[in-house]
C-alpha cells in the first residue's frame, strides 16, 4: 500500500555508513578488476559506482541490509524490481572513510498496474558532498493511487557505428564474490530460489552488471582514470546470467556518453538501456 500524501510530506530519513579500504578493494575484485590500482591498496583508486555498497561490505559485519523503509510505503518486497539506478559523484571517493546519508522519496510515479518510487540519496562527509543516487523501484500492483505517471521516457542510440565496443566477460562465480558487498538475495545464488521465482537459474546482480560497465568504460574510455567519471544513468532492461558476457556499445559527444549494454551469447539481448555518462576531458 502506498500512501502518496505520508510520501510527499515525510522528513528525510538520515543514517551514518563507514567503509574501510578493505571494502573497496573486495567491491573492485567482485568486478572482475584484476589491475593492481585497483587492486592493491597502494596507490588504490575507486571507482565512482562503490558509492552503490558503500556502508554494506564486509565491514559492516552480519548486519541486516537496509530495506526499504520508507514513511508512507507498505510494500511486499517479492513485488518490487530494481528498475533503474543513476549516481553523480561530486568529487572522488576516498579509499576508506564515513559519511551520513540522507534519503528521500524524490518522486512517485503512478503507472497504472504498478507505481515507480524514485528514492534519493545524498551522502556527505566532513569535507562535503560526496555523491548523489537516485534509484528507481517498480512495484507491481501497486499504481492506481491517483498520481502523475512521470515523464515520458525515449532513448535510441546514435544512427552511427559506436565509437567503442568494450567486451566483459564475467566469471561462472561471479555473484558469490559480489554478493559479499552487502546484497546476499538468494536469487544471485540459490538454484531453487532462482526457479521459484521465474529463473532458470541465479542471475548476476544488476549492480554488479552496473559497475561492470563503469569499469569497462573506465578502462576503455577514460585511459584507467575512473576520477573522470562523474555520472552513469541506466536502466536494467534484462537479466545477465553469471559466465555470461556484458557488451558495451559507446557513442561519445563530447563529454558526454550514450551506453547500450547487452549479451552477445544471447544475440546481444539487452542488459542496460537509456543509459548515458557524463565523463571530464
Amino acid at each position: 500500500m502506498i500512501d502518496p500524501d505520508l510520501v510527499r510530506t515525510a522528513e528525510p530519513a538520515r543514517h551514518a555508513i563507514s567503509w574501510t579500504t578493505r571494502d573497496v578493494l573486495l567491491y573492485q575484485l567482485s568486478l572482475g578488476a584484476s589491475d593492481l590500482s585497483f587492486t592493491y591498496e597502494r596507490g588504490l583508486r575507486v571507482l565512482p559506482t562503490f558509492a552503490m555498497v558503500a556502508g554494506q561490505g564486509i565491514s559492516a559485519g552480519d548486519r541486516p541490509a537496509r530495506g526499504l523503509d520508507l514513511p508512507g510505503i507498505e510494500i511486499d518486497l517479492a513485488k518490487i524490481l530494481h528498475s533503474g539506478q543513476a549516481l553523480t559523484v561530486h568529487r572522488p571517493l576516498p579509499t576508506a572513510g564515513s559519511a551520513t546519508v540522507t534519503s528521500r522519496v524524490a518522486e512517485l510515479w503512478d503507472k497504472g498496474k504498478a507505481a515507480v518510487i524514485v528514492l534519493e540519496n545524498d551522502a556527505a562527509d566532513d569535507y562535503g558532498p560526496l555523491w548523489t543516487s537516485r534509484m528507481q523501484i517498480w512495484a507491481r500492483g501497486e499504481g492506481g493511487f491517483g498520481g502523475s505517471p512521470g515523464p515520458e521516457s525515449s532513448w535510441s542510440s546514435p544512427d552511427r557505428l559506436p565509437d567503442h565496443v568494450l567486451d566483459s566477460p564475467t566469471s561462472p562465480t561471479q555473484a558469490l564474490l559480489y554478493r559479499l558487498n552487502g546484497d546476499r538475495n538468494p536469487l544471485h545464488v540459490d538454484p531453487a530460489f532462482a526457479v521459484q521465482v521465474g529463473f532458470d537459474r541465479p542471475i548476476l546482480h544488476g549492480l554488479a552488471s552496473y559497475g561492470i560497465v563503469a569499469k569497462a568504460l573506465v578502462d576503455g574510455v577514460l585511459d584507467g582514470d575512473p576520477t573522470r567519471l562523474v555520472s552513469l544513468d541506466v536502466r536494467f532492461a534484462g537479466t545477465l546470467f553469471p559466465g555470461e558476457t556484458i557488451r558495451t556499445s559507446v557513442w561519445r559527444e563530447g563529454n558526454h556518453l550514450t551506453l547500450a549494454a547487452t549479451c552477445p551469447e544471447r544475440d546481444d539481448a539487452p542488459v542496460l538501456s537509456h543509459a548515458f555518462a557524463e565523463v571530464t576531458p
